[in-house]
């Protein structure tokens, strides 16, 4: 494997849907914010700096020795790919949307499963993030501790006695750790359970947003669950919390998935079996379209009302068929009616490989 393995290939660690509570949990993410001390935060570096910066971490993951420990990792510098790997970097969680549109001297490391990550000069000058599939919030902050500890035998963060690391954003002082859970709620849709759940929230410390976190809206029935207070916790204090709801939340979805079988059977089975007939027989298909019925057919595969299709199609269609991936497959940009056409036949080659080729020309 090399660097370019990363664009030719929609799957990541975390699309591989093993592990526990794999049917609900889709991934579990980690997230670290560190700012080297006595450096300006990345808003107010110069080029200098921020190439100061960039060489740093580059000479850590060349150190004699890291491989052995952490694994290999490749450094991808923004400036030196174009917008298109950039949006394909987003769509498989491993930059922001946001650091994707930035400029100047800046870039991501990238563990060679990309379980691991690491973004420098974004908001802070790193975020290590660790993303895991399933429900594995503890061995996500194991190993993205376990990345912190090797560049503080290196680096000096900016922290404060009383406060703790400190960072740009004033809400991640503290701890510096968000950590959240992706998780696939259709049960607590359809019953309408999700409203009154997700509005407790706030109320102890966690947030609710769409698949690519702050600013995104729910797409699939997809939610990400994250801490809001970085302050006065410690990490494992914010890991066993959101370990805590995230468990509850499993619950109710499974009470309102037997509910929704029990009580619905019937409008269930026709609700899956034609997300299975649009999914595999459509030439054009949306991608808000798209993700709507793969989530159906999820629940259905989850719940043993139709067969023969592996669960981690979602999955890895959750990366295949967003924008970045499609123009890639399709060799460049095209209008959005050629992006639907690709989306379907690529959806088709995906359900039909793995149910025994039963698609109809």
């Amino acid at each position: 494997m090399d660097r370019g393995d990363i664009f030719s290939r929609p799957d990541s660690k975390w699309t591989e849907g093993k592990g526990p509570d794999a049917d609900i949990v889709i991934s579990s993410r980690v997230r670290l914010a560190r700012n080297i001390k006595n450096m300006p935060f990345p808003y107010m570096l110069s080029e200098e700096k921020e190439q100061e910066i960039l060489n740093a971490i580059k000479d850590i993951i060349e150190t004699p020795g890291f491989r052995e420990k952490m694994g290999t990792f490749y450094y991808i510098p923004l400036n030196e790919i174009d917008q298109l790997e950039k949006q394909m970097l987003v769509e498989k969680h491993l930059i922001s949307p946001q650091f994707a549109q930035s400029k100047g001297y800046k870039g991501v490391i990238v563990r060679e499963d990309e379980s691991l990550s690491i973004m420098v000069n974004e908001e802070d000058h790193f975020r290590i993030q660790c993303l895991l599939p399933a429900m594995q919030l503890n061995d996500a902050w194991v190993l993205a501790n376990q990345m912190d500890d090797i560049l503080e035998q290196t680096l000096e963060f900016a922290f404060d006695k009383e406060k703790g690391y400190l960072t740009s954003c004033p809400t991640n002082v503290g701890t510096g750790m968000r950590a959240s859970v992706m998780l696939h709620l259709p049960g607590l849709v359809f019953t309408r359970m999700g409203y009154q759940i997700f509005s407790t929230m706030g109320q102890i410390g966690l947030t609710v947003r769409g698949m690519y976190g702050e600013g995104s809206e729910a797409s699939g029935n997809l939610f990400q669950i994250s801490n809001q207070v970085t302050l006065g916790l410690t990490e494992e204090d914010i890991i066993n919390h959101l370990t805590s709801v995230t468990l509850q939340v499993i619950d109710q979805e499974r009470n309102a998935r037997n509910l929704f079988l029990k009580e619905g059977k019937d409008q269930l089975e026709d609700r899956v079996w034609r997300a299975y007939g649009i999914l595999s027989h459509a030439r054009n298909i949306s991608s808000q379209e798209a993700m709507k019925l793969l989530s159906d057919l999820r629940l259905g595969i989850d719940l043993n009302l139709i067969q023969g299709i592996d669960p981690t199609v979602f999955n890895n269609l959750m990366v295949a068929t967003q924008m970045a991936f499609l123009q890639q497959k399709g060799k460049g940009e095209m209008q959005p009616h050629l992006r639907d056409q690709i989306r379907a036949a690529t959806i088709r080659e995906k359900i039909t490989k793995k149910n025994g080729g039963h698609e109809s020309c």
